[in-house]
C-alpha cells in the first residue's frame, strides 16, 4: 500500500509549515546515523512480512489491553491529573479508558505510556526492553492529531509501529551490556525514546535527514536511572519515552537539527554510547529489491501472564509446580520449614519484604510465595488484602535466596528454581527454564485474547472489547485508523 503524503494544509492546523514540506538537504555523510535515517524514511509497508504483521498485531492488542487496565491505577490517575491541571487544554488525542477526556498529542502519549507500564504488565523483548509501550501511544496520538482527510491507514500505523520496534532492537544489539538485566539505565527510557521518535518520523513521512535529526534529538531526551524501579516513577519512563520521542519527531519536522553522528562511535565524544560503555554500532542497511528482514521476524515477543517484572515469571512457574505437589498431601497435612530460591543476581528484584505493590512486582520472594500459596500469580495478588495475608507473610520469613554461577542475569539464558523443605524432611523442587509467554514459548492467540479480555474488560463494555479484537486482527486491511481509535475509550 502506498504511503500517504501529507499536504501543507494538514500542518497549518497544528504544526509549522515545515513539518510537512520536504526540506532540501545536502547528501548526508556515510555515517551510521544517516543509515538509520535512510532506513526510517525509505522502509515501505510491502517490506512487512506476514509473520511480522501477525506478531506486531499481537503486540498492539496486548499493549492496548494492559494500557486499558493500567488506566485504573493510582499512578495513571496522578499523571492524568498533573497533565489536566498544569497544562493548557488542547483536546485532540484520546486517553485510554476515558471517554470524555482528550489531551494534546504529546500529553496523551505520556499518560497512555504511563498506563501501559503502570502495572509492569507490558511486553518484553531481548535484549531487555519493553518495546510496545514506548511506541504505540505515540503513534496513536499522532493518528488522532491528523485531520479526517489525512488519517493513516491501519497498514501505515503498523509500518510506523514496526519501525519503532525495529530501531529499539537494533540499538540494543550494539552492546553486550544491554543483553543482561539492566543496572544503570532503564532500557525503555533509552531505546524506547529513540523507537518512538523513529515511529513518529515514519508516520509523519519525514525525509532521511529529518529522520536522522529526530533520532539525534531523541537521544538528548533519553535516559532514566534504575533506582526508580519498583516505585511509582518507573511507569513515567515509558510515558516519557513515548512523549519525548514524539516531540523529537515534531521538532525535526520543523527543521530543528542535532548531531549528525549521534549513533556513531566518535573518539572522545559521547553520543548514544553514553548509555552503554561497550557500544559498538554498525550500519543499518536500507531495504532493497529483496526487502528487509525485521528482527521481529526472527525473534518473537515475550508476553506476561501476570503484572510483574519479567524475571518473576520463572520463579512463579517453578513455585506453581510445587503448589501442585503440595496439594497431594491433603489439607492441613503440610508444614513448610524452608524455602530456597535460586535466581540470577540482580539487586533491584531481590526484595525480601516488599512494602508496596510496585516493590512486590519486583520481588522474587513475593512472587514465589504467592504462587506457592495460591498456585498462580494474578492481578489480584498485588492488592493490599493479598499482600498482607498472615500466611503469605509467614512464608516470606522462610525464604532464602542463592545465586548460582550458571544462572546469568540474562532473560535469554536464566532459569528459576524453587526448593521447599517440609517439616518431616520431604524436599520438593520446581524449576523453570522457559516460562509460558517467553519468546521461546509464546502465548497462543487464545491465551493472548483471554488476557486482553480480562484486562480491557475492566474498563470497556464487552462489545467494545470484542470489537477491538476484531479491529486489530484486521488492522492492515483498514483504510482509516479511526476505526481503531474510536474503540479505545
Amino acid at each position: 500500500m502506498r504511503q500517504k503524503a501529507f499536504k501543507p494544509a494538514w500542518a497549518s492546523r497544528r504544526l509549522h509549515k515545515s513539518a510537512v514540506e520536504v526540506l532540501q538537504h545536502p547528501e548526508p555523510e556515510d555515517t551510521i546515523t544517516s543509515s538509520y535515517g535512510k532506513f526510517i524514511s525509505n522502509i515501505k509497508a510491502e517490506h512487512l512480512s506476514p509473520v511480522v504483521l501477525q506478531r506486531s498485531k499481537r503486540m498492539v492488542l496486548d499493549s492496548i489491553g494492559v494500557g486499558l487496565i493500567g488506566s485504573t491505577t493510582d499512578v495513571f490517575a496522578l499523571a492524568l491529573q498533573h497533565c489536566q491541571h498544569m497544562y493548557a487544554h488542547d483536546e485532540i488525542s484520546s486517553v485510554y479508558g476515558r471517554r470524555d477526556t482528550k489531551l494534546s498529542p504529546t500529553l496523551a502519549a505520556f499518560v497512555n505510556g504511563v498506563a501501559t507500564h503502570s502495572m509492569d504488565f507490558d511486553d518484553t523483548w531481548h535484549p531487555a526492553t519493553h518495546p510496545s509501550g514506548a511506541v504505540l501511544p505515540a503513534v496513536l496520538a499522532i493518528s488522532d492529531m491528523m485531520p479526517a482527510n489525512c488519517k493513516p491507514s491501519g497498514l501505515d500505523l503498523l509500518l510506523a509501529f514496526n519501525v519503532g520496534i525495529e530501531i529499539q532492537g537494533r540499538l540494543m544489539r550494539f552492546s553486550n551490556e544491554a543483553h543482561n538485566i539492566p543496572k544503570r539505565f532503564h532500557p525503555p527510557s533509552v531505546v524506547g525514546t529513540m523507537g518512538s521518535a523513529a515511529a513518529c518520523a515514519r508516520l509523519l513521512s519525514l525525509d532521511q535527514s529529518q529522520c536522522s535529526h529526530a533520532l539525534s534529538i531523541a537521544a538528548s531526551l533519553s535516559g532514566a536511572p534504575m533506582a526508580n524501579a519498583a516505585t511509582q516513577s518507573k511507569p513515567l519512563h515509558i510515558g516519557n519515552a513515548s512523549r519525548l520521542g514524539l516531540e523529537a519527531a515534531l521538532l525535526a519536522s520543523r527543521g530543528l537539527e542535532a548531531s549528525t553522528q549521534i549513533l556513531d562511535a566518535v573518539d572522545g565524544v559521547s553520543g548514544f554510547s553514553a548509555f552503554y560503555e561497550d557500544y559498538k554500532p554498525c550500519m543499518l542497511e536500507s531495504p532493497n529489491d529483496y526487502g528487509h528482514t525485521f528482527l521481529l521476524e526472527t525473534q518473537d515477543m515475550g508476553f506476561k501472564r501476570f503484572p510483574a517484572h519479567l524475571g518473576m515469571h520463572w520463579v512463579a512457574d517453578a513455585a506453581t509446580n510445587i503448589h501442585k505437589l503440595l496439594l497431594e498431601y491433603g489439607p492441613g497435612e503440610v508444614q513448610i520449614q524452608d524455602i530456597l530460591i535460586r535466581t540470577p543476581k540482580s539487586k533491584y528484584i531481590n526484595r525480601p519484604f516488599p512494602k508496596s505493590e510496585h516493590e512486590a512486582r519486583h520481588s522474587f520472594q513475593f512472587n514465589t510465595c504467592s504462587a506457592l500459596l495460591d498456585g498462580e500469580v494474578t492481578v489480584q495478588s498485588f492488592t493490599p488484602t493479598a499482600m498482607t495475608r498472615p500466611d503469605l507473610l509467614a512464608l516470606l520469613n522462610l525464604v532464602r535466596v542463592e545465586h548460582p554461577h550458571d544462572n546469568p542475569a540474562n532473560f535469554n539464558q536464566m532459569y528459576g528454581e524453587v526448593q521447599v523443605t517440609l517439616v518431616g524432611g520431604d524436599v520438593l523442587r520446581g524449576r523453570c527454564d522457559t516460562f509460558y509467554g517467553h519468546w521461546r514459548n509464546p502465548l497462543t492467540n487464545e491465551s493472548l485474547r483471554k488476557k486482553f479480555r480480562s484486562n480491557a474488560g475492566v474498563v470497556l463494555p464487552r462489545e467494545k472489547v470484542e470489537g477491538l479484537i476484531d479491529v486489530v486482527e484486521e488492522l492492515e486491511q483498514l483504510e482509516d485508523c479511526r476505526v481503531l481509535l474510536s474503540q479505545l475509550q
